[in-house]
């Protein structure tokens, strides 16, 4: 699979923010991992949500981001409020 919109949450604005940042395939994001591929994101474009990061988690795991376990989510949240 080459084309990230093909993942599970990654919409065509997603995929194109995930480009900016290079990074072009699932393969691609699966090695950055969702933390940093949203740093990357957020670096370019300080609107980016705790949402997008979920998204991009729920895609990497291969589910829909409200699928994700709570434990998860808070981690990411308290990620999300770090930055």
């Amino acid at each position: 699979m080459k084309e990230l919109s093909k993942l599970p949450n990654i919409s065509k604005v997603i995929e194109t923010k995930l480009n900016e940042v290079a990074i072009m395939t699932p393969q691609g994001l699966y090695e950055v991992g969702s933390k940093e591929a949203f740093i990357r994101i957020r670096l370019k474009d300080p609107t980016a949500c705790v949402n997008m990061l979920c998204a991009i988690e729920g895609a990497i795991q291969g589910i829909r981001w409200h699928n994700l376990s709570e434990d998860t989510r808070a981690e990411l949240k308290n990620f999300y409020n770090s930055l």
